[in-house]
């Protein structure tokens, strides 16, 4: 786990690098390197920082230059079965000076070209400077576990693991890139390709990016695409088949990301993904396994207990932590810096604390996120698939609007709690929320989108006076031949999970100089699950229900089930209350910019926020959060 930094100009600029580099040294503090050459008539620029996991001597050092001296390759991430591939280049020929990954990409990409990504079972970013074809190659990993950016307007070319290195370059022209906010304040995230920056994009999961040294021409190629991995003809099997060929996946999955020549523990929340990846490491009895977990005191967020029940159920060396409210606190002023671009996934907090926690004692720590897509997790998934005959007839869709209109979020709530625990929500209210906006929606894919926003389009409309340019119809749009379930998780895969979680996810992890893994982001499980019929994801009204047969074979049923409960942190009472100062602060009228923003609805929704509406407690954060990454990188 690293972080890549590199450029094209007309002159050597080793300073540059080096600056690019500092900014994000936290990705890789135990080694960095600079590689600066003329190839034609521009000079090439490539910087490294290296976290040490695999081949610890300096045998490991980026930038690695091949043998002939023709490739040289910048990595950041893991090929967990990188040691196949080297034994298949060996019989070719090859004679390897180190024991680690980067030299296996390396010259797996000189025998094969392009083509050696087939093989690559991973996470991965990285570059790689092709001289004989006078090329730059830049790759991102099928999932996008591993992020990278790039910034070209036609006359330069940079690329880096985090969007804060451009700002240490004197190229980089700092241009916002408005038309995407609407996209920001609805989701909480700026959607892939696009980025905060004009001319600055998120390389897509799934796609390599060849770049012309000659005139700086681009040609984008999509080598994986989890929309074909659900185009293909779904099992015929049967369920035990299915169950025990899932399995195998899964062992051989978390086995390859136990491969470290440093400690490796596991993020363990007390829910069925954490706790499958625990329960199937578990079974190596002669490995000493980590977890990790954090706690709150409001019994409404906290899940420690039931990790620690799961910890003790498999033996495993457990550590837990009980945040105070202080500790989130003070996370919320160092979100700007750490992600870069304006970026509303409030969990992110705990994320960040759980990182520092499991850092004490490992280097690497597994993470289980990515479950609730390939397996069918998420509680949206099946309220929307019941409720979808009913949207398309306008009678019956209108008698439903009109019972949703008889309770508002507060007395759902209310109701919740009377529920018995084994069906009883978290969250209530929020899903709720969505549940009526997804309601008042024109079409299926409307339907969804309006299901996955955090903020209601009205109500972004209302108080932001810039309007997107483009449509996001391409990251929602329905895939002909697939029922609308599997079309929720193959979306969900590509956008939410890819531009929110997994950046939640590495930003937290590496703000500490640890490497997150994520066994079921293994593109295998995906491509399998996504020809699993429907019926066996969701089954006897349950989520997750092949996972769960799984899971069961090792975990008694009653220790593990239980209402999801997810990440969360009390964000509503936070804005009314501890960061009622910042809110003042940030949204006062005075500060907004009114090309951005209708002053007055701010105004008007934060009035309703501190008089105990928490309906706009979202929307709130979400604008605390871009004036708090305005000030620290756009002043």
């Amino acid at each position: 786990m690293c972080g890549i930094v590199g450029f094209i100009s007309p002159n050597r600029d080793e300073g540059s690098v080096e600056k690019m580099l500092q900014v994000q040294a936290y990705r890789g503090p135990d080694d960095r390197g600079v590689f600066v050459e003329q190839v034609g008539d521009r000079v090439v620029h490539l910087g490294h920082n290296r976290l040490a996991i695999l081949d610890l001597t300096s045998s490991g050092h980026q930038p690695f230059i091949s043998d002939c001296g023709n490739y040289i390759i910048v990595f950041n991430g893991e090929v967990y079965n990188f040691q196949g591939i080297r034994k298949e280049l060996e019989e070719l020929g090859t004679r390897f000076v180190s024991h680690s990954d980067t030299e296996v990409i390396l010259y797996a990409y000189k025998a094969w070209g392009l083509a050696c990504l087939e093989k690559f079972i991973g996470m991965f970013a990285f570059a790689i400077l092709d001289k004989n074809r006078e090329k730059m190659v830049l790759v991102r990993d099928r999932a996008g576990v591993k992020p990278l950016y790039y910034y070209h307007n036609g006359s330069e070319f940079l690329f880096a693991s985090e969007l804060k290195s451009f700002h240490a370059h004197p190229d980089f022209k700092k241009e916002m890139n408005k038309e995407i906010l609407p996209y920001y304040f609805q989701f909480g995230y700026i959607p892939a390709p696009h980025s905060i920056y004009k001319h600055t994009y998120k390389l897509e999961a799934g796609h390599y990016l060849e770049l012309e040294m000659k005139n700086l021409k681009v040609k984008m190629t999509q080598y994986w695409s989890v929309d074909e991995c659900y185009a293909q003809e779904k099992f015929d099997a049967s369920e035990k088949e299915i169950i025990d060929d899932l399995e195998s996946l899964l062992n051989d999955a978390v086995e390859l990301r136990m491969v470290s020549d440093v400690p490796v523990g596991v993020f363990l929340s007390g829910g069925y993904d954490s706790s499958l990846v625990t329960a199937l490491l578990s079974q190596n009895k002669t490995r000493k396994l980590h977890t990790f977990t954090i706690g709150f005191e409001d019994k409404q967020y906290n899940e420690a207990q039931h990790a620690k029940a799961i910890a003790k159920h498999f033996g495993t060396e457990h550590t837990e932590h009980y945040v105070s409210q202080k500790e989130l606190l003070d996370k919320v002023e160092s979100l700007s810096f750490y992600y870069d671009e304006p970026f509303g996934d409030s969990s992110a907090i705990p994320t960040m604390i759980v990182s520092e926690l499991a850092k004490k004692e490992v280097t690497v720590a597994l993470s289980a996120d990515g479950g609730d897509e390939a397996f069918c997790g998420y509680s949206k998934y099946f309220f929307l698939n019941k409720f979808a005959p009913v949207f398309s007839n306008s009678f019956q869709k209108t008698i439903l609007k009109s019972m949703l209109n008889i309770f508002d979020g507060k007395q759902i709530e209310k109701i919740n709690s009377f529920l018995p625990k084994k069906i009883r929500q978290t969250n209530s209210r929020d899903k709720y929320t969505k549940f009526k906006r997804a309601m008042d929606a024109d079409s299926l894919e409307e339907m969804f989108r309006n299901a996955s926003s955090y903020v209601d389009p009205k109500v972004v409309k209302d108080f932001l006076n810039v309007e997107a340019k483009f449509e996001m119809v391409e990251h929602f749009a329905m895939q002909k031949g697939l029922s609308f379930m599997d079309n929720m998780m193959r979306i969900d895969y590509k956008t939410f999970m890819a531009d929110d979680v997994l950046t939640k996810v590495d930003r937290a992890s590496m703000s500490v100089s640890l490497e997150g893994r994520e066994p079921l982001l293994d593109h295998r499980i995906i491509e399998y699950m996504a020809r699993v019929p429907v019926a066996l994801k969701y089954k006897n009204n349950q989520g997750k229900y092949l996972a769960r047969q799984i899971l069961y074979k090792h975990i008694p049923p009653s220790l593990i089930d239980k209402p999801k409960a997810g990440f969360q942190i009390p964000l509503a009472q936070w804005l009314q209350k501890d960061l009622k100062p910042l809110v003042e602060k940030y949204l006062s009228p005075s500060r907004l910019d009114e090309e951005i923003f209708n002053v007055e609805e701010v105004e008007k929704i934060k009035k309703e926020l501190f008089e105990g509406d928490v309906s706009h407690a979202n929307a709130i954060w979400f604008i605390l959060m871009y004036e708090m990454w305005k000030e620290k990188w756009f002043a």
